[in-house]
């Protein structure tokens, strides 16, 4: 854990819990003054005093792992290299300082640069066909999941209820949907050729039709969205917490992603998903098999097992097309994933297409020198028709390589010789002989000399040091 992140951090969380230096400095039998050279990284963090910040501010040690922090500061590196700006080049540490200092205000030059560019490609023409402004709903979604680590206790209270009068087995699960929906709610499940559609649902006539293509895990999983949709709207508002989104597609985007949470955490109850993950050190496969659903249902669930006192390991997920485009993400990891733009070429979830069905593993370690174990399969989806492809993703997941040794597929690996240097995306990328990169770095001027031809694509000075 960096102390640089660790007091800034310590800082963030006080703030929230509104108490003050001195009070904190109380609790934890310190002066104030030296809490402060501790939230302003001047001094060191012992051990004793770690195990009493955690019960001070009523957290775990995972929770001030600075991932909030790092997040920010990525997402401010990408920001302020735009050269649309027309910003200088800006110092690393100041960046830093505006995340940990005043995280409020770079959350909101984040949303004013988001923003800022949806009306620069909208007045750029860039629109839907009926002249509609484009308002990226997508983007609203996927910040509400990210901003609450993917972990919605109100939801996990409401499945397990659930779960705990159904008392099924996992083997049994989808026939006591089945029934619940059946006997509680009047409602009968049927299979058959559903043209254009996985699920359809008839309030008027209570009937689910579920498509004949769709495999048995992905039947039970729609069963189980059903059933929340029809039981756990209460929860679901609590896990909204009075947010507003911006537009009513965003609103039901959050909406479908809380209810889809809600059918994760009814087909893999949270203490008995965690015990077996830990059994089977996360062997994605084996816990698909164990709990009867699809490899990236079981893949999903492992990123949201963030409890306050039964925590799993911090996971990254995420979900990419062929073409690179990211359609599901999460990081309890503390990944930085770029906002914009592609993700590096090295990395294994662009190599995972190459085996379709195989898990592809790697030790990744970015510019900053912070590594993670990464490992990715391919999922295919159902072929509306013969003669058209199927739908094919890369599912990839990651966790710190502290924690490797409690994943399976960290199993053979030399964690000292076996590391990858990869980038956020090439455009944020400092790396200077990288050979797979696509685009200079925005922040670097480039290095052109018509009498040589290096190895890498693109030659740039090497960024300053600060002053």
């Amino acid at each position: 854990m960096a102390r640089a992140l660790l007091g800034r951090t310590i800082r963030r969380i006080r703030q929230e819990r509104g108490q003050t230096q001195g009070a904190l400095a109380a609790r934890l039998g310190i002066s104030a003054s030296y809490l402060n050279l501790i939230e302003h990284d001047q001094r060191a963090v012992t051990a004793s005093l770690l195990i009493k910040l955690t019960a001070a501010l009523e957290v775990d040690i995972a929770a001030l792992s600075g991932a909030s922090e790092r997040q920010l500061e990525v997402g401010l590196q990408e920001v302020l290299a735009d050269p649309m700006l027309g910003i200088e080049e800006m110092p690393d540490g100041e960046i830093a300082t505006l995340a940990g200092s005043a995280p409020n205000i770079a959350r909101a030059v984040l949303a004013l640069y988001r923003a800022w560019r949806v009306a620069r490609e909208d007045s750029g023409g860039i629109a839907l066909p009926t002249g509609r402004r484009i308002l990226l709903p997508t983007e609203e979604a996927r910040d509400f999941f990210h901003d609450r680590a993917n972990h919605f206790p109100a939801l996990e209270a409401a499945a397990e209820a659930i779960g705990a009068e159904l008392a099924a087995a996992p083997a049994e699960m989808n026939h006591a949907i089945a029934e619940r929906l059946r006997r509680a709610h009047g409602l009968t499940v049927t299979v058959a050729a559903l043209p254009g559609a996985l699920r359809r649902y008839d309030p008027a006539a209570r009937r689910l039709e579920l498509s004949d293509s769709l495999p048995r895990e992905s039947r039970g999983f729609h069963m189980a969205f059903q059933l929340m949709l029809l039981e756990a709207g209460e929860a679901v508002g609590a896990a909204l917490g009075g947010l507003e989104p911006s537009s009513p597609e965003a609103a039901q985007l959050i909406r479908i992603g809380l209810l889809n949470y809600a059918a994760g955490a009814l087909l893999m109850p949270y203490a008995a998903y965690l015990a077996a993950a830990r059994a089977l050190r996360h062997d994605v496969e084996a816990l698909a098999a164990r709990f009867g659903v699809s490899f990236e249902q079981a893949a999903h669930r492992l990123s949201t097992l963030q409890r306050e006192g039964a925590r799993g390991v911090p996971f990254f997920f995420l979900r990419v097309d062929p073409a690179g485009n990211v359609d599901k993400r999460f990081s309890a990891a503390g990944f930085p994933f770029a906002r914009y733009g592609g993700s590096c070429p090295k990395w294994i979830v662009h190599q995972a297409f190459a085996t379709p069905g195989q898990i592809r593993v790697q030790l990744a370690q970015l510019p900053d020198g912070a590594a993670f174990l990464c490992f990715a399969r391919t999922v295919q989806g159902v072929a509306a028709r013969w003669g058209e492809p199927a739908p094919v993703h890369v599912v990839a997941m990651g966790c710190d390589i502290a924690r490797a040794g409690e994943v399976v597929y960290a199993q053979g690996l030399d964690l000292e010789t076996a590391m990858v240097g990869i980038g956020l995306s090439c455009r944020l990328c400092d790396r200077l002989d990288c050979r797979s990169r696509a685009f200079p770095p925005l922040e670097h001027r480039l290095a052109l000399d018509p009498l040589v031809e290096g190895a890498a694509p693109w030659r740039f000075e090497a960024k300053r040091p600060a002053r």
